[in-house]
């Protein structure tokens, strides 16, 4: 190949040139929740329900990994943004060299923790004791492999940042391919349960990073990276931390949050354990819109900041929001009326897909409040105002999603849709939050356009 796929988003149209870069993320978002789909699915035909249960909360354990890798190599996707928007291509090559280096560290650390604490790990989640041992595995198997996790999303950071969407959708697309094989091979073929699922997802990262740098190899990229960029550079990773750690620190925070509701539900019992865990997969695909526009938004507007073209950027915000309201509104009419026929899709136990069912129903409410906060959050995160991300992100976990589940899951009758309610309730109060934040920056900016 002999182009490359960047993109500048500080002239011409907005939303056409936005929903163009949006809807790789989207395809991308999509493969990458169907190949963890793919494991619920294939465990749930050909293994028992305490493989289910196992994978289920491994999978939340590594969702937590997942969000600190993405919000942590979001930090990257804003400083190459801004720099393109400013005209300053030549030093990309800096920015990616440090953030691999910075990355690699990352990933080593977090494989070193899950190999020696997963048992820790699955105690603290109150994993049920008929599937502790296979929690344990997929832990264990996943954790080791966390290196090539961090390795799998800084790639499409690094690419979101000079706005080409494609390449990311390619590295996952590959992923999507070997982890089915890989799910049919060990699970359905020779029978491993959670400890296959966890070695196909594993193999499926790496093989995509591996073939991903072969096809980026061939690609003219918007900028040179030297071998000597790959190296420790303070400087630049101290602005890489400055944008990605409050986000990092929020995303595992939120994260814990649900995991903390994980646990709450296993100490109920296996079979509602199972269920929220089929409807958590069935969630991040209702979410894929609202979330897929957050990410386009970040690097859309990390452009226009660089320009300081504000306006152009709060256009954008407008856009996203009104498309992903429009989805949110077909995606909480399907999730309220089918949830048990999804869940379905992933286990052949009613009683498994009822429970589902009960905890979807709260959040086809969500479907229409996320449309406004993904969007926001993307917006906050372009303009480098990391640090509110943080603080209501963590607002909302701790002050009202998991002490509203926890007296939630006290209220008699025990109701998995009961429990549910507290994430819109949470999504609320993060929204009011971010409609003040965004009074306060325009303020600011009339005041700096009236000196």
């Amino acid at each position: 190949m002999n182009k490359h796929h960047s993109s500048d988003f500080t002239h011409g149209k907005i939303l056409s040139p936005l929903l163009r870069f949006m809807i790789p993320i989207l395809l991308a978002m999509l493969l990458q929740d169907l190949y963890g789909a793919v494991d619920l699915l294939i465990v749930g035909r050909f293994a028992r329900t305490a493989d289910v249960s196992g994978v289920t909360t491994g999978a939340q354990i590594m969702s937590l990994v997942m969000n600190m890798a993405v919000n942590l190599s979001m930090g990257i996707t804003i400083l190459l943004g801004q720099q393109i928007g400013r005209g300053e291509r030549e030093k990309g090559g800096e920015v990616i060299g440090a953030g691999i280096v910075f990355f690699l560290m990352i990933g080593f650390a977090i494989s070193v923790l899950m190999i020696f604490f997963n048992g820790s790990i699955a105690h603290l989640m109150h994993a049920p004791a008929e599937a502790f041992d296979k929690t344990t595995q997929y832990i264990l198997i996943c954790g080791a492999g966390s290196i090539v996790v961090v390795g799998f999303n800084l790639i499409g950071s690094i690419f979101r940042g000079l706005g080409d969407s494609r390449t990311p959708l390619i590295a996952v697309g590959i992923a999507c391919a070997i982890n089915i094989a890989g799910d049919l091979l060990l699970v359905a073929g020779f029978g491993m349960g959670a400890a296959g699922a966890a070695i196909a997802t594993v193999a499926a990262q790496a093989g995509s990073v591996i073939l991903s740098l072969l096809i980026i190899r061939r690609r003219v990229l918007p900028f040179t990276l030297r071998r000597r960029d790959i190296r420790f550079n303070g400087k630049i990773i101290a602005k890489i931390t400055e944008y990605g750690l409050p986000l990092a620190v929020q995303g595992v925070l939120v994260s814990l949050s649900f995991l903390v509701i994980m646990a709450i539900i296993n100490s109920i019992g296996v079979i509602e354990s199972a269920g929220m865990g089929i409807a958590n997969k069935i969630i991040a695909f209702i979410m894929l819109m609202p979330a897929s526009f957050g990410q386009a938004m970040a690097a859309f507007v990390a452009q226009n900041a660089g320009a300081r073209k504000y306006d152009r950027a709060l256009k954008a915000l407008r856009y996203g929001i009104l498309v992903s309201l429009a989805s949110g509104m077909v995606m909480s009419i399907l999730t309220f009326t089918l949830g048990e026929d999804f869940a379905l899709l992933f286990t052949v136990d009613h009683t498994v897909a009822l429970a589902a069912h009960s905890y979807l129903k709260a959040y086809a409410i969500d479907c229409l409040l996320t449309a406004f906060l993904f969007c926001f959050v993307g917006y906050f995160n372009g303009l480098g105002i990391t640090g509110f991300v943080m603080i209501q992100g963590i607002v909302g976990a701790f002050c009202v999603r998991v002490p509203a589940s926890y007296l939630l899951s006290r209220w008699e009758p025990v109701s998995l849709f009961k429990i549910g309610l507290a994430t819109p309730m949470s999504t609320a109060l993060q929204i009011v939050l971010c409609f003040i934040c965004l009074y306060y920056v325009r303020k600011e900016r009339r005041e700096v356009r009236g000196r």
